[in-house]
């Protein structure tokens, strides 16, 4: 059933609700990690587990997306530097997925299954039944993100993004408003509604960001400008 997402004025009590804590720069290394923006329209950056094992024991890089390029355990093993994982990532395709859906860790697992040649809607629950959060490249068809917004949208445990540019992020948004309320995905990612989107209440916006979790993205800045540009953000917050 359609979730009713109200639509108000463009004037709310915090203007930026919809994309507080969304984008999460990817890091190639720690040095990346260190100099990656921050603000409120930022959450933890995502950093590759092989950087995370190779940290001095000085280094400390304080809250951090884990990307597991590597095996937990032997992350676990040789840890040096300091962190503190708020949540782990990890590609699966479809021959691993089941061992990928098996891991425990101490903090919340996103699973990004490589859809090729399987059926989207029933991996997607499958990763649902298993308390883990689906994620999804904007840049993958419409009708996969389509099937797997299907599912999250009901769901408890939302969903992770993955973008290439400011556009791929206003188009998630987009579309995960659409799933919502029941609206055609498909036209909502191909043409976003940037005015409904700077439209919705507090409340609504609340509702969005339940499912949508984050997005994450290698040029965060340059997404961030692109939210600026269309109203997303107001222009006179600051970000470093």
């Amino acid at each position: 059933m359609p979730i009713p997402l109200t639509l108000g004025v463009p004037h709310r009590p915090d203007p930026n609700a919809l994309v507080h804590g969304l984008l999460q720069p990817i890091c190639a290394d720690a040095d990346a990690v260190a100099s990656a923006p921050r603000g409120a329209e930022y959450g933890p950056p995502v950093v590759r587990a092989s950087t995370l094992l190779a940290l001095s024991d000085a280094e400390n890089l304080g809250r951090v997306v884990v990307h597991l390029d590597l095996d937990p355990d032997e992350l676990r093993a040789g840890r040096t530097g300091g962190y503190e994982a708020v949540r782990f990532d990890v590609d699966a395709p479809a021959e691993h997925l089941a061992d990928a859906l098996a891991l425990r860790l101490p903090s919340p697992l996103v699973v990004f299954p490589v859809f090729d040649a399987i059926d989207v809607a029933e991996t997607a629950e499958a990763v649902v039944l298993a308390h883990r959060t689906p994620g999804i490249r904007v840049g993958d068809t419409p009708r996969r993100i389509a099937d797997v917004l299907a599912v999250v949208s009901h769901a408890d445990v939302g969903l992770v993004a993955r973008a290439e540019s400011g556009d791929e992020v206003l188009a998630i948004l987009a579309a995960t408003v659409a799933s919502l309320r029941g609206d055609d995905i498909g036209a909502a990612l191909a043409s976003p509604n940037v005015a409904a989107l700077r439209a919705l209440i507090p409340e609504a916006a609340e509702a969005v960001r339940e499912v949508l979790l984050g997005i994450e993205i290698v040029d965060a800045a340059g997404a961030r400008a692109r939210l600026v540009d269309v109203g997303l953000i107001a222009s006179w917050t600051s970000t470093t």
